[in-house]
């Protein structure tokens, strides 16, 4: 059918808004460049409570004076917090990169890594239905947007997971790895096996390219996997 082709590319470009609006509502509610942003309107806030203090004082509208002190408490101590948001962002070390495959300790699935935080940036109550605490590092570690492999868990598609319980292949995993968002996310694979991340993706989570060495396998011997 001649509308086929046509329907099947709205239908991608419908998923890939999709994905790109869950990423975006991620990074603009919880992670760094949103963080940074908002401590920049924190201290821009600050600046300007603490002008109408002075104003408050000079004009001797001490209940004023006094509420905005407050404020001012408040505002510092939220300032220091979204500060040191923004430094854990822009700091973060990540053992596992965009695109790369992975195998989930517990469940054993196989994934794929679409997203990343440096610290758990779900809900209070989502961490409490998937027992972060009991995490050894808990909730303050990385955590990874993955999708499964549609063989492993055909039901499970997207889910975000801790970085203790993820592990890469010792050997470049060649096999295929099929999930209907892989084509809107990434090019394809590399020499080794990962998916290599379309160029949005990469900007979203202000993540480097990587490059594969020129023979993965010389540590093996030059054998094949």
């Amino acid at each position: 059918m001649p509308l086929e082709p046509y329907e099947i590319a709205q239908q991608l470009r419908n998923k890939l808004t999709e994905v790109e609006a869950e990423v975006v509502k991620l990074q603009e509610a919880k992670r760094g460049s949103s963080s940074k942003s908002e401590a920049q309107d924190k201290a821009i806030s600050l600046i300007r409570l603490r002008a109408d203090l002075q104003k408050a004082i000079e004009g001797e509208n001490y209940a004023l004076a006094a509420k905005l002190r407050d404020e001012i408490s408040n505002m510092e101590a939220e300032s220091l917090a979204a500060a040191a948001k923004a430094l854990a962002f822009e700091k973060a070390e990540y053992a596992f990169r965009l695109g790369q495959k992975v195998r989930h300790k517990v469940y054993g699935y196989r994934a794929v890594v679409c997203g990343m935080d440096p610290v758990c940036c779900e809900s209070t109550e989502w961490m409490e239905k998937a027992q972060v605490e009991k995490l050894v590092q808990g909730s303050s570690q990385p955590f990874y947007q993955v999708l499964v492999d549609v063989h492993d868990a055909p039901n499970l598609l997207v889910t975000y997971v801790a970085e203790e319980n993820l592990v890469a292949p010792e050997k470049p995993d060649l096999r295929r790895l099929d999930h209907p968002y892989v084509s809107i996310l990434f090019y394809g694979t590399d020499s080794v096996g990962d998916f290599i991340p379309i160029k949005q993706l990469r900007e979203k989570y202000n993540r480097p390219r990587h490059e594969v060495p020129i023979d993965p396998q010389d540590e093996d011997g030059g054998e094949s996997v």
